[in-house]
């Protein structure tokens, strides 16, 4: 073989062996990426096929599959729909998943690797592949109370026992039916999916833990707490007089003279906190803000959420009104829930969750949820302090609509006029003792007046209805 052959033999050698390296890096490496592709069709039917688990609200399914006779074998159903919507999310063949059905997708298919010897035993044995089951924190009372109180309008509610962080009701209004995009029917589902998402009232946008509002007056909690911190008491005097914001023309109207802080907190006045607010400073504030979860995004690894936020780098003018929850302070209604929480857990919070238990196939647990500690927000002190102050307003103050005979409650009332155009948003934030749970309730329509207290009308009387549905 002369020397220019042996040339060109060499470089095709070499050239094939380079091919074939990185066949084997793209399928050893890339196996998942190219498994998943969405132009896999072979794939997404097999996938879309499975027999997989139920979603359990107690004993009751909330998603479930049942075997059909077409091309996919099994079809995915909500028998509660639009209800429990922004907890399962949905399991499509054109659109994929969302909330637990995609982040519990492994162990709903079987898949998972906790989930090992069940599919074993499946494999040995001839039997079709089966799913496991998902067991949620959910109360299904309260879910339903929640929903059926919030009455159609724009607004979530959140409630959590605030011992352990178990999550017993998440509902988001406008809603929708997940049934209409997990139908086999491709066209429709396809249909629903855009019908869905024109719609302006964003119904499947979840505004319990992944949109955030301005919180209005519930944020006086953490502008007491912050002074509570720093050594203030319930029975210190501030001043509730019309306040002319530093460097600014704004005035904020007076609410009264010299009162407690107990009472500017019952009362819900403004210009008492914007002054306190202005007196502690942003970085106090935001301190204080970031122990109570702001900043944090709970519920990573089942539904997710976004991080409540305080603005950064702010004139005294504008820390005077994020003191009142304006300005540019933004929280979900899950993150104001965890503020009175954290309150009423004696200042420790829990870290929340959706999923109780995990169980195979054959129903072995394969994974349980415990209870585990966040952070401390304030002090043993301060957060007594703080549940007799919000006693205060529930008993004779803004939040009185939120009574229930028999049980302490808690709580704040908020109503955000941020731009004034819109009606005002109305906020209610509480927890009862019996039993011991924190509710928030945001209502985006307040459809009242922005002068009137819509946190203490509209959305009390919800909080009151899911407490008590809870007993």
């Amino acid at each position: 073989m002369n020397r220019p052959i042996r040339g060109v033999a060499v470089t095709a050698l070499l050239l094939m062996l380079a091919l074939m390296l990185n066949l084997s890096v793209s399928y050893l490496a890339q196996a998942d990426y190219f498994y998943n592709r969405p132009e896999n069709r072979r794939v997404t039917d097999a996938r879309f096929g499975q027999d997989r688990g139920p979603i359990m609200v107690g004993n009751t399914p909330i998603a479930k599959s049942e075997a059909v006779s077409d091309r996919f074998s099994f079809q995915r159903s909500y028998p509660s729909g639009e209800l429990y919507a922004p907890v399962t999310g949905y399991y499509a063949y054109l659109y994929g998943a969302s909330g637990l059905e995609q982040s519990s997708s492994a162990e709903l298919a079987g898949q998972d690797s906790s989930q090992f010897i069940s599919r074993l035993i499946n494999l040995l044995s001839g039997s079709r592949p089966k799913g496991g089951t998902v067991e949620t924190t959910l109360n299904a009372k309260a879910q339903q109370a929640a929903w059926k109180a919030l009455a159609g309008r724009k607004g979530a509610v959140v409630a959590l026992d605030y011992k352990t962080g178990a999550i017993k009701a998440l509902v988001s209004s406008p809603s929708y039916d997940p049934n209409e995009l997990a139908t086999h029917d491709l066209d429709a589902s396809k249909k629903a999916w855009e019908r869905l998402t024109k719609d302006p009232d964003k119904p499947m946008n979840n505004r319990a833990t992944r949109e955030i509002f301005p919180p209005g007056s519930t944020f006086k909690l953490i502008t007491a707490a912050t002074a509570l911190e720093n050594g203030a008491t319930p029975e210190e005097t501030v001043n509730g007089a019309a306040y002319k914001l530093p460097g600014s023309t704004k005035v904020i109207p007076g609410c009264g003279g010299t009162m407690t802080l107990a009472q500017a907190l019952k009362v819900s006045c403004n210009p008492a906190f914007a002054r306190l607010g202005a007196g502690l400073g942003d970085a106090a504030l935001r301190n204080q803000a970031n122990k109570f979860g702001f900043g944090t995004k709970y519920l990573e690894s089942e539904i997710g959420s976004v991080a409540s936020r305080f603005p950064d780098e702010v004139d005294a003018a504008q820390t005077a009104m994020s003191a009142i929850g304006e300005f540019e302070v933004a929280a979900t209604p899950l993150q104001m829930a965890m503020v009175s929480a954290a309150i009423a857990n004696d200042g420790v919070e829990m870290e929340p969750y959706l999923v109780q238990r995990v169980l195979d196939s054959d129903l072995r647990v394969v994974a349980q949820a415990s209870p585990k500690q966040r952070t401390r927000a304030v002090s043993l002190t301060t957060a007594a302090m703080l549940k007799q102050m919000m006693v205060g307003v529930v008993e004779g103050g803004t939040g009185y609509r939120a009574q229930i005979s028999g049980v302490t409650v808690g709580g704040k009332t908020g109503t955000a006029n941020s731009d004034n155009v819109r009606r005002p948003y109305a906020w209610f934030t509480a927890w009862a003792d019996d039993p011991s749970v924190a509710v928030c309730v945001f209502v985006e329509d307040a459809e009242i007046a922005s002068s009137e207290i819509a946190g203490g009308r509209v959305s009390a009387p919800i909080a009151k209805a899911v407490i008590e549905a809870l007993r």
